[in-house]
């Protein structure tokens, strides 16, 4: 029965619809595994028990003939910093170990409207603030490729959970790429939406908000599948209120234009420059039209930490004396720089982000896409300072944000849809990601030759996912 919990969604949903198996065979398996994988410490809270009578209630309704929900029965998990109601929802933060929300995130009350069953909540570093995900609440998430080096942030344990068969689909979000940086640290699939696309309405700040509720799987149809099942707008939401476009699809790359950009104002470590530039010579032998460009993504790290910092200490607030003790000393360094920022660097910020936009846009009215790295080295060490400089190639090169995954920070403060999809394997067995970025409200394109792009890469995460 284990080798229910390697298989796909896809292949899960037509199952049920063929009676090859039934929800509570496939939760008992996805729950043997949670226990079997607890070593790597990818989950604050399991609700088997929930879970469990929720399957039960799932094979109920199989067993009528009726017709079944798009995710019917799939296992999901839902990163800790997402609302789900009556589960508790730490933040990954002692100071919230007992907070249980009342109400469900709109991309949770969506996943459980499609029938899909949450097995628990997965870790998160403290308020997503770094790039390690540890916290004084749970400890720390390990790689499942290398127990010494991160399975990245802020996302981690999502990453984690879907690369080893802990559920087939999560949900994550994503403020600087933290469910593209764990995907690629992981070997799996992370997809920024459109802003707006799937409403976050836990931002403060609806109308400056960087931050994303984003899906999660091992490849990119299952991807699709738990996007197409949360997507859509919210009046609530100031970014919900556009028509969209009819949607461009994408049946061939023969063709594509796509943007090459190799460096964003950043280094590269050598091996990741060659596994990710071929990866796109192989998409070029595809028939894809290639050519490199120049971004100064990397230029935006001061400005996106304006963001991140100001929003960080509005969210903690001023914390003195022995109460500090119960943070992650990290994420205070980040609250104390975010009470010294004021309005003249937010209004740079806010500048800065619109010159951003700019780029992005004229780049994508003349290319389809823009592919990059997702990061421009291997993950990194656990012990790797979050403020530190970051090693490429062995030199000490800058902050993390900007030499790590400038890439990624970029079209959180654009909008742009972004997937971080494996192309490869580097010399220690880790994976590499491939990043592609599309115009707005384009996530069926961008999905489509992400879906394309994974077939030319053939990446085998080693697992059955049949």
């Amino acid at each position: 029965m284990s080798d229910l919990a390697d298989k796909s969604a896809r292949a899960l949903a037509q199952g049920y619809r063929e009676y090859a198996f039934s929800p509570v065979e496939v939760m008992q398996a996805v729950l043997a595994r949670c226990e079997a994988r607890k070593d790597l410490n990818a989950f604050v809270t399991l609700i088997p028990e929930q879970a469990m009578q929720a399957a039960r209630e799932a094979e109920a309704l199989q067993a009528s003939g009726a017709d079944l929900p798009a995710l019917h029965g799939l296992p999901y998990s839902v990163k800790d910093l997402t609302l789900t109601k009556g589960v508790r929802t730490t933040m990954g933060s002692r100071a919230m170990a007992d907070h249980v929300p009342e109400t469900d995130a709109v991309a949770v009350a969506r996943a459980k409207g499609h029938g899909a069953i949450l097995v628990g909540k997965t870790a998160t570093p403290e308020f997503g603030h770094k790039i390690h995900t540890s916290s004084p609440l749970l400890g720390r998430t390990l790689n499942p490729h290398a127990p010494d080096v991160t399975p990245g942030g802020s996302s981690g344990g999502a990453a984690v959970a879907v690369a080893t068969g802990q559920g087939p689909i999560a949900l994550g979000t994503d403020g600087g790429g933290s469910v593209r940086i764990p995907s690629a640290c992981c070997g799996t699939v992370g997809l920024k939406p459109t802003q707006g696309t799937i409403p976050n309405l836990q931002a403060a700040d609806l109308f400056s908000s960087n931050v994303y509720v984003a899906p999660m799987a091992r490849d990119v149809g299952d991807t699709r599948l738990l996007f197409d099942a949360i997507r859509g707008f919210d009046r609530r939401d100031p970014f919900g209120q556009a028509v969209v476009p009819l949607p461009r699809r994408a049946a061939t790359l023969r063709g594509l234009r796509v943007a090459w950009l190799p460096r964003a104002g950043n280094p590269v470590d050598p091996e990741i420059a060659a596994i990710t530039g071929d990866a796109m010579a192989r998409l070029a032998r595809e028939g894809v039209e290639v050519e490199e460009i120049t971004l100064d993504f990397a230029a935006l790290e001061p400005h996106f930490m304006v963001i991140l910092e100001t929003l960080l200490a509005g969210r903690v607030g001023t914390v003195s004396g022995a109460a500090r003790d119960q943070y992650d000393p990290s994420l205070m360094v980040h609250v104390d720089n975010g009470m010294s920022h004021g309005a003249l660097a937010l209004a740079a910020t806010g500048a800065a982000r619109s010159r951003a936009f700019a780029e992005v846009q004229e780049v994508l009215s003349r290319f389809d896409l823009i592919a990059s790295p997702t990061l421009s080295a291997p993950p990194l060490p656990h012990n790797q300072d979050p403020h530190g400089s970051v090693p490429i190639d062995g030199v000490p090169s800058g902050r993390v944000r900007a030499v790590w995954y400038p890439y990624t920070i970029a079209t959180n403060l654009t909008g742009h849809p972004s997937i971080s999809i494996p192309c490869g394997w580097d010399s220690h067995g880790l994976p590499v990601g491939f990043h592609l970025t599309s115009a707005w409200y384009q996530e069926d394109f961008l999905l489509d030759c992400a879906e394309l792009a994974e077939r030319v890469f053939a990446f085998d995460l080693g697992r059955d996912g049949a």
